[in-house]
């Protein structure tokens, strides 16, 4: 579990645990974690916690927010970030993966991008599944390749799709086992979807049967879209401006999706949809 240590002037006052999709940092005692401080607003800032993902958000404080001597309106959060409110430190500790794990991560970027590629189902698969289905979403992802060469892609620093992925067989059900399809949300709803409407990448599809998407620009735009027991939700963490949705822009909190919504992020509009 994530976390944050409390420190000022060296002194470390206490730690964190990061257990609520939102925890608000500020000066008023309703705040998650309240510092009693002048330099503090009464609302500072926001943690937003989504799986293993932790986004800071500047509440439009009268200081600002530093992370790592930086002034920031919104940051995804990586292991030993100092956040600096006053004279007072956040110090994030993320939760430690596996050292397999650690290795496969290092294979993908996070950050998912609108443009055709081969790794979008493994960079997907490797970062929801983790290490133990990290071989296994490779091969599906080259099978799917294989099948449809319109599939919407993620960025890949170094990572290459092994050549044994391409034979590795898919494992046949039981014969008595009742037919489902392999993507459906075990939440029962609907698989969702989305397809991009603008841009170079018009017409593309990309399929959201992850718990998490990552979409956007880095440093300009991003948000997440995230399947729950209640539906998909997309939620803004990072850039000045929010996403909208069919011409409206989303708040702070997490914005429920409903089919054929029509969503402009990075400058580029994609409609979701359900895959009845």
């Amino acid at each position: 579990m994530a976390k944050l240590i409390l420190s000022m002037d060296g002194l470390v006052l206490k730690e964190i645990p990061l257990t609520k999709e939102r925890t608000t940092i500020g000066r008023k005692p309703h705040n998650d974690i309240q510092i009693d401080n002048l330099a503090v607003s009464g609302e500072h800032a926001v943690i937003v916690t989504i799986l293993n993902d932790c986004f800071l958000e500047d509440l439009g404080s009268t200081n600002g927010t530093l992370v790592n001597g930086n002034p920031v309106k919104k940051h995804f959060l990586q292991n030993n970030d100092v956040v600096e409110l006053g004279k007072y430190r956040l110090k994030f500790v993320g939760e430690a993966p596996a050292p397999a794990a650690t290795a496969e991560k290092a294979d993908f970027e996070k950050t998912m991008v609108l443009r055709p590629s081969a790794m979008k189902a493994a960079a997907d698969q490797a970062k929801a599944m983790g290490a133990g289905g990290a071989e296994a979403a490779r091969a599906s992802a080259a099978q799917q390749v294989a099948a449809s060469a319109s599939a919407a892609g993620t960025v890949d620093r170094d990572a290459r799709t092994p050549t044994h992925a391409m034979h590795t067989p898919t494992p046949t059900p039981p014969p008595a086992a009742a037919p489902a399809p392999a993507a459906a949300p075990r939440s029962g709803h609907p698989l969702g979807a989305i397809q991009i409407l603008s841009g170079g990448n018009a017409g593309k599809e990309l399929e959201l049967a992850k718990p998490l998407t990552t979409l956007g620009k880095p440093g300009v735009q991003v948000a997440v879209l995230t399947r729950r027991p209640q539906g998909y939700f997309i939620t803004h963490v990072e850039g000045a401006n929010p996403p909208t949705v069919n011409g409206h822009a989303i708040g702070t909190a997490p914005h429920a999706l409903k089919d054929h919504d029509v969503i402009e992020l990075a400058g580029v509009k994609m409609e979701f949809f359900l895959k009845g």
